[in-house]
């Protein structure tokens, strides 16, 4: 059973900086490679980042590269989005999902709750 849950999220003003947390209760984690995806209102949901099993190698979304930074702790089962220089364009709901590192493609077909970001200008 897929249980994970985002955190994090909160009302910032452009500029500013957020730290997402992604839990995994039901050692989902284990080997695999992991993304951060975003859901704005009105649009799809689309992958921001994504990161290997062991960490080594990750890549972004053209609209947050050199902005935001994925990572993980595998040691305590936990995925983080840091997100700097925040625009409002970032707004929406953020999730994180067991990925292909090298399609995107989420693993899982249910999702969690989400975390929302809104950024205001």
């Amino acid at each position: 059973q897929v249980q994970l849950v985002e955190s994090g999220g909160g009302l910032v003003q452009a500029g500013g900086s957020l730290r997402l947390s992604c839990a995994d209760s039901g050692r989902t984690f284990n080997g695999n490679a992991l993304g951060w995806f975003r859901q704005a209102p009105g649009k799809e949901r689309e992958v921001v980042a994504a990161i290997t099993w062991g960490g080594g190698r990750a890549h972004y979304a053209d609209s947050v590269k050199g902005r935001f930074t994925i990572s993980r702790n595998n040691a305590n089962n936990t995925l983080y989005l840091q997100m700097n220089s925040l625009r409002p364009a970032d707004t929406a709901i953020y999730y994180c999902n067991v990925v292909d590192y090298y399609t995107d493609a989420p693993v899982f077909g249910s999702w969690g709750q989400g975390t929302q970001v809104s950024v205001s200008s």
